[in-house]
């Protein structure tokens, strides 16, 4: 029975580890076939990253022949461009050496004709002295000295009439420079005169303003001289600048303009075309209102807008040195109380002083005579018909047919005569400017033109569409000469022709 158990035990105990090895060798085969799948996954993933790699490898060496190529390519360019342009040169080279081999022959062949015209000289000369060695029976050296005896005059005939014409010159030049320096002196002799009546003084914050106005490359004031038709002086004296012109009116806007660009601070060509165009609209407004206030003042209501506007505008004339808005008020307040005391019309005598002078507001604009003026603006606005009379009568173009047309007149008299009253050289200067600018003005093209510099200069500007620059040059010589026949003045005269084309467009 033991040995039966003990057979069974080790019967199994040999099945055991039968079945055990037979299950480890199972499980060592299917770790064994893991490994080796895992094995061909990690060799076809080197294979593939290979391949990969191989590939990157031939597209960059793919590039780098292309991009070798293209060098190439561009170097071979270079060197046939290099060599077309060796071509050229040498082409030119070869050109230059046959035109300097020509030039070289030309020159040749002028020599030899040279010194064939020297030769002839010599046998023209020799011939010549051998026909008046037969004709005058001089000899040879006889003949040699005449000759240069008849050349030796001929030069000192000539040399004498360069000499007067050098001295002519020199006299006529002398005449002008004498002329000019007296000229000077006198008008530095009339400085005070001057400065009185025909100058503005501005005064300035600071003296860094001067530099404001005149600008880079004076580029502000050459635009205000240019738009203002005014001379504008700045020199050393600190705080101030000078504004110079003969006409009052636009002397007056001048003024108004550059201090309102002084306060303001912007001081540019744009900056002062704008303020100058508001400051002629403001002038404008401002004559009509002085005007008005003239006529309510003096309770001469109605009368017409124009009649009032110009009555202001005679504030900015003068005549013969003399206000023209204040001597016009004298002679209507004389007229008035002559008639009042000769029993007239009073209101009548006041207007008709008032309008006595009243075309000379026009003179300056449109030209002509103040009494036609005056009297064809009147009538237009039907005044009374003794106010057209006192306009003719008080220059004596008619006789005064009224009470308050004689007074009128006597009135005139008496404000222009008064001591003090008048200057009559004032009024001969401010009359040789004013020719000065319409003598300029008359000519085909021109648009503007100031007289300056107390009328020893005068800008005129022209129209760029009409004028154009080789004309400019004569129309100069043409104003010149114009008023060396029409005008009395001393020393010279400047003219200077000015032609700017514009052209202005806006974004919209």
């Amino acid at each position: 029975m033991v040995e039966e158990v003990s057979i069974v035990a080790t019967i199994t105990a040999v099945l055991g580890a039968l079945a055990s090895y037979l299950f480890v060798k199972n499980d060592n085969k299917k770790q064994f076939k893991h490994y080796v799948t895992e094995a061909k996954a990690k060799a076809s993933a080197i294979a593939y990253e290979a391949e990969h790699i191989l590939q990157e490898a031939q597209i960059e060496i793919k590039s780098k022949e292309v991009e070798l190529d293209k060098r190439f390519q561009d170097k071979v360019l270079e060197v046939e461009k290099q060599k077309t342009e060796l071509l050229l040169e040498l082409k030119s080279l070869e050109e230059k050496k046959q035109e300097f081999s020509l030039i070289k022959k030309e020159l040749e062949k002028k020599v030899r004709d040279l010194e064939s015209l020297e030769e002839e000289k010599r046998q023209e000369i020799n011939k010549s002295i051998s026909i008046m060695e037969k004709s005058s029976g001089m000899t040879q050296d006889e003949a040699k000295a005449y000759l240069l005896q008849q050349v030796e005059e001929q030069s000192q005939l000539e040399m004498a009439q360069l000499i007067r014409k050098y001295e002519k010159e020199a006299r006529h030049e002398a005449k002008r420079k004498a002329d000019y320096i007296i000229s000077q002196a006198v008008t530095r002799y009339a400085g005070e005169f001057a400065g009185e009546r025909l100058i503005n003084i501005i005064n300035l914050p600071s003296d860094e303003h001067k530099g404001r106005i005149i600008g880079k490359e004076g580029r502000n004031i050459k635009s205000l001289e240019q738009l203002l038709g005014v001379d504008i002086i700045v020199d050393e004296t600190p705080g101030v600048i000078i504004v110079s012109n003969f006409n009052l009116y636009r002397r007056a806007i001048a003024t108004r303009t550059i201090e309102i660009l002084v306060e303001d601070g912007r001081i540019h060509p744009g900056r002062i075309e704008a303020v100058h165009k508001k400051i002629i609209d403001e002038f404008e407004q401002k004559i009509l209102e002085d005007g008005e206030n003239i006529v309510v003042e003096l309770g001469l209501l109605p009368m017409d807008e124009e009649l009032m506007r110009l009555l202001g505008r005679m504030r900015y004339r003068a005549s013969y040195g003399q206000n023209a808005l204040a001597h016009t008020l004298e002679v209507a307040k004389l007229a008035a109380l002559m008639a009042a005391e000769m029993d007239g019309d009073q209101k009548l005598a006041l207007r008709a002083g008032l309008l006595h002078d009243i075309g000379k507001a026009l003179t300056q604009d449109v030209g002509g005579n103040h009494v036609d003026l005056g009297v064809e603006v009147c009538k237009r606005h039907n005044e009374h018909p003794t106010v057209i009379n006192a306009i003719y009568a008080h220059h004596g173009h008619r006789e005064p047919d009224s009470i308050e047309s004689a007074a009128v007149c006597a009135a005139d008299a008496l404000s222009a005569s008064r001591p003090g009253a008048r200057r009559d050289v004032l009024e001969n200067f401010v009359n040789r400017v004013k020719d000065i600018e319409e003598i300029a003005l008359k000519n085909r093209g021109v648009r503007d033109a100031y007289a300056i510099n107390a009328g020893r200069e005068v800008r005129v500007f022209v129209d760029a569409g009409k004028i154009n620059d080789a004309q400019t040059t004569v129309l100069s010589k043409k104003i010149a000469k114009e008023i060396e026949k029409k005008v009395q003045y001393p020393g010279e005269i400047k003219v200077t022709v000015i032609r700017e084309k514009r052209d202005i467009n806006y974004a919209k």
